[in-house]
Parts: structure tokens; C-alpha cells; sequence
């Protein structure tokens, strides 16, 4: 009796596990998802006002219009256009980015230099949405799931402050809000080549992501810690990569229409930088 209650309950985690795997869009990588699509969406939207809440949006009309009209060009591209898709400007000098589940994605306008076109813009926020359509967060509270063992749907709240400090680091949020950490090594490299797929599709060249992570990569300088001590790839990894990626992207760009190309300049070349010497890169993109 105890062997045949035994052989039931592995019959049914098996179960579990086939009803809770879902397949990553452009990857085709399985996943394991254990909470429900509207609870991960419900934590996503709570953690993005608690982030966005006290920050300040920028003031600059047209910078926070180019964000809009990038953000909205790639949400559309993607797997998930239906989302309720938020993309916010917000003023700070840390060159940054990230998105949380169900849409809700915030850009700091210390990248816009790193950026300097809308295809490098298409570059992060590819790289953000992609972040969100494949689940990501939601991948990782799955798996803290599993780590902490026999914890319940029912306890994945942001109101239990037990619980909260290890929610907020699987969204790739501080239990503090208002620091970012990094996903995984795989969820980076997913997002980069979900992310160059969706700005094809958006109607940007995605040429301009190798050379986005080429001025990431020089502003960053001798600072940059060895790969194996960083959850990040290094941007050389990352650049090799996207070249090797590029043969794909250009189809669906090719295929594109109406194609924007590099798309609007954010700043006029000599505003760039100036005479001042670009400080370095705080942090990079979540």
C-alpha cells in the first residue's frame, strides 16, 4: 500500500511538472513555471509602483516620447503585444534598465548616451521585454519554490516580509527597493537573443546591438570584473554572440516593413559627452 501511495504521488509531481512547463517564445527553451500568470503579473505590477513610485521621471518631452514610441514599437513585436505594457523614463545618471513581469519596464536616462539612436535604445528594450514575455521572474521564484520546498502558491505574496526578501531578488530586485540585481547567466543570454529578434521584427537594425555593447564595453574600461565572477556575460562574450545571432535578426529585418534602421538620434553627436569624460557605467542591464 505505502509502495503503491508512493508510485501515486510520483505519477502526480511528474504530472505537475509536464502541466507547469512552458515554452520560452523565439528559444523554444522549456520552462518550469509554477505560479499562475495573473499572480505573476499582480507581483510585477506592485514591485514596479514600489521602484517607480519615489523615482524621478524625466522632464525632457521628447526623450520620454522616443522612449514611448521604441517601447510600444517592440512590446508590438513580441510575443505578449496584448500585455498592458508601461515604459518609463526615469532621470538618473546610472546607465540602466529593467522590466518586471507583465509589461512594465523603466529605462534610466544615463543610458540614453550609451544608446545615442533609437536602434541602440531597441537594443535594451528588446533585451528588457524579452526579459518579460519569457517569464523569467517567474521562472526564478519557481525555483525558490522548489529550493525551500513545499512552498505553496498561496505564500508567493510581497506582503509577508519572509517572503518578500527572496520574491524581490527572483524579479532581480534588491529586498530593499530601489537596487537591481542581475538574472542568471542564461536568462541574460535568452534575452539578448529574444531581444535582437524583437527589434528586427520592430523595424530596427539589429547591426546596431553589436555596436551598442561595443560602446557599453569601452565606457566600462578596465573596471569590468572577469566573467566567472559576474552573473553577466562579458561584453565580449555577449558581442560575439549577437554577431553570431545577426544572420537570424537580418532575416526578420529584412522581412520588416516599414524599417526605421538606427531611427532618431537622442542627442545631437557633440552633446554626447562633451568635454567631460564619461564616468563609468554603474551596474549594467538587468
Amino acid at each position: 500500500m505505502k509502495r503503491g501511495l508512493r508510485d501515486l504521488s510520483l505519477v502526480f509531481l511528474i504530472l505537475l511538472f509536464i502541466a507547469a512547463c512552458v515554452t520560452t517564445p523565439v528559444t523554444q527553451r522549456e520552462a518550469l513555471i509554477l505560479i499562475p500568470f495573473e499572480q505573476e503579473v499582480a507581483l510585477g505590477d506592485q514591485a514596479y509602483r514600489e521602484m517607480t513610485g519615489t523615482a524621478k521621471e524625466s522632464a525632457d518631452p521628447r526623450l520620454r516620447e522616443l522612449v514611448l514610441r521604441v517601447g510600444r514599437r517592440i512590446a508590438a513585436a513580441s510575443d505578449m503585444p496584448d500585455l498592458n505594457w508601461e515604459f518609463k523614463l526615469i532621470e538618473s545618471d546610472t546607465q540602466n534598465a529593467f522590466a518586471l513581469p507583465g509589461g512594465k519596464v523603466a529605462v534610466y536616462t544615463g543610458i540614453l548616451k550609451v544608446a545615442e539612436n533609437e536602434a541602440g535604445l531597441a537594443t535594451v528594450l528588446g533585451h528588457e521585454v524579452a526579459h518579460a514575455v519569457a517569464r523569467h521572474g517567474a521562472q526564478r521564484i519557481s525555483q525558490q519554490m522548489l529550493l525551500q520546498g513545499g512552498l505553496t502558491v498561496a505564500a508567493v505574496t510581497l506582503s509577508n516580509q519572509r517572503n518578500r526578501n527572496w520574491i524581490m531578488p527572483a524579479l532581480g530586485l534588491g529586498a530593499t527597493v530601489g537596487i537591481t540585481l542581475p538574472f542568471s547567466r542564461m536568462n541574460e543570454s535568452e534575452a539578448d537573443e529574444i531581444g535582437i529578434v524583437y527589434m528586427a521584427r520592430a523595424g530596427y537594425d539589429p547591426r546596431e546591438s553589436v555596436r551598442f555593447w561595443q560602446r557599453f564595453n569601452q565606457l566600462k574600461g578596465s573596471g569590468q570584473p572577469p566573467e566567472f565572477l559576474s552573473t553577466h556575460p562579458s561584453d565580449e562574450t555577449r558581442i560575439t554572440r549577437l554577431k553570431e545571432l545577426l544572420p537570424k535578426a537580418m532575416d526578420e529585418y529584412q522581412k520588416t516593413n516599414p524599417k526605421f534602421g538606427e531611427g532618431d538620434l537622442f542627442l545631437r553627436p557633440a552633446d554626447l559627452f562633451g568635454d567631460v569624460i564619461p564616468p563609468k557605467v554603474q551596474g549594467g542591464i538587468k
